[in-house]
């Protein structure tokens, strides 16, 4: 699942893909949000991005993806 985190003064956006749940996703952004702690993901290729709590936009979860077929996989 790809999830996009818009980060405050900084023009492009950060892009994860995650193996992680949107649920879980949610509940992760929503404590570094209210604890202030920066948000820490895992993608799908081991690894950790970190990202100020402070400093998040905005956050875009994507609906989970199916499997890849064809060359471009």
């Amino acid at each position: 699942m790809e999830v996009k985190i818009g980060v405050r003064d900084i023009a492009r956006e950060v892009i994860v893909e995650s193996e992680e749940t949107p649920e879980a996703i949610d509940q992760l952004v929503a404590a570094a949000l209210t604890s202030g702690n920066p948000l820490r993901l895992v993608d799908d290729k081991g690894r950790l991005v970190i990202v100020p709590a402070t400093n998040i936009g905005y956050v875009e979860i994507g609906a989970p993806e199916s499997r890849r077929v064809g060359f471009g996989a």
